[in-house]
């Protein structure tokens, strides 16, 4: 058999939708984000970043670097295996206290990405729980929908964000059943925020256990960086929290946070726990450090607020359709594969702005965007920039400035 050709054939057909993911081969520049080196044909040049989850900027604080640098000097470079064997560190479990803390929980869990995170929490509790339902909101990550089929759980899909279809679907699981209400907080590509307060409300109406993603709201959220759920006063109602080390937190690594007991649970049955090379330390050392500081520190969240307004209302001046939430993610609707990926080649090629164009299947087709995620270290200028070149390339292709 010709797999070469049965691999060619797949690509081109992705190609010829306009689906193909094209990468920019980038180099971060410590101390200037969100500038970034774009390594290209013809050289080097500056871009800059306006797609990035390192939503504050947090990869180059430096009492983060700082703290990984110490943490390579004091540790070397690597856990040296698995948690189970040999990779288990005190920097580690120091990681884990301060991620309990941060959520109110008495233990947490790392992994090595909120992916890892999700998919081996939610496989392991489908999986090992008897009877077990996990009823999944429509719109939840890819993780978390591998997680759920991997457990071979049964599983019920719910209305985005409608508590009122979730209580109805609960009301319907037999009484013997063992109920896990699975859902974001802040959900990526729309930038839409979960009602949490009516989720847990009909979750703990039915006995069922609550399980939130919050990887898009850890360090944004709250007075603390919480998340949505500290904002909103309710960590304490929720079973297991779930986040991410790679976003608001500028490193890399997944964890649960949930009763000692739970995460115990997870560390004993999780393969994606259990098998998979633990984080090196000096990473634990920078998102400590990075935690600590989002815990008394809101200059950062302010500044990005601030900044997420500006750029809104730029947009709105312009006419440039953006779709409304209450998050700091910015969705420009394109709804056309091909326009989006010549939209984000035009922005980087002539303006000198990089944004990753957001095509099925990481969104439904027909809804294809440019995701804006200004920071506190975007400009005034860089943003003004930024809608000067919406704008040319707007009338330039002739996109319709209505709000869709």
């Amino acid at each position: 058999m010709d797999f070469e050709t049965l691999i060619t054939e797949q690509l081109d057909a992705l190609k010829a939708t306009g689906n193909y993911r094209y990468f920019a081969e980038l180099e971060r520049q410590s101390g200037n984000f969100p500038r970034a080196a774009h390594h290209h044909v013809e050289g080097k040049r500056d871009v800059t970043v306006w797609c990035s989850n390192d939503y504050l900027g947090m990869g180059q604080n430096p009492k983060v670097i700082d703290a990984m640098c110490e943490g390579v000097r004091r540790t070397g470079t690597g856990a040296g295996g698995t948690r189970n064997i040999s990779g288990t560190n005190h920097d580690h479990l120091r990681l884990e206290a301060e991620l309990a803390d941060l959520h109110g929980k008495e233990a947490a869990l790392l992994f090595t990405s909120g992916y890892v995170s999700n998919w081996a929490t939610l496989s392991t509790l489908g999986a090992r729980l008897p009877n077990a339902v996990i009823l999944s909101d429509s719109m939840n990550h890819a993780s978390m929908i591998e997680g759920i089929r991997h457990s071979r759980a049964d599983k019920v899909i719910w209305k985005h964000n409608d508590a009122e279809d979730l209580d109805r679907k609960l009301a319907a699981l037999p009484s013997n059943a063992c109920k896990i209400v699975a859902f974001e907080s802040v959900y990526s590509m729309d930038g839409d925020i979960a009602p949490i307060r009516e989720i847990v409300e009909v979750a703990e109406k039915h006995g069922a256990m609550t399980y939130l993603d919050e990887v898009h709201a850890v360090g944004m959220y709250g007075p603390r960086g919480g998340g949505v759920a500290e904002r909103e006063g309710l960590m304490d109602r929720i079973t297991v929290i779930e986040g991410t080390l790679g976003k608001a937190f500028g490193c890399v690594g997944g964890y649960i946070t949930a009763s000692a007991e739970l995460c115990d649970f997870i560390r004993s049955f999780a393969s994606g726990f259990i098998f998979t090379t633990a984080l090196p330390p000096a990473v634990a050392c920078a998102a400590r450090a990075s935690i600590r500081h989002l815990k008394d520190s809101s200059v950062e969240r302010d500044g990005q607020r601030r900044q997420v307004a500006r750029l809104r209302a730029s947009l709105d001046a312009a006419g440039i359709p953006h779709m409304e939430n209450d998050s700091h993610i910015v969705p420009v609707m394109i709804k056309d594969p091909v326009k989006t990926r010549m939209l984000s080649d035009y922005l980087m090629n002539e303006w000198g702005i990089y944004v990753q164009p957001i095509n099925y299947p990481t969104v439904a087709k027909g809804t294809e965007r440019l995701r804006f995620t200004p920071s506190p270290l975007h400009s005034d200028d860089d943003i003004d920039h930024l809608v000067r070149a919406l704008s040319h390339l707007w009338r330039q292709c002739a996109l319709s400035h209505a709000v869709a």
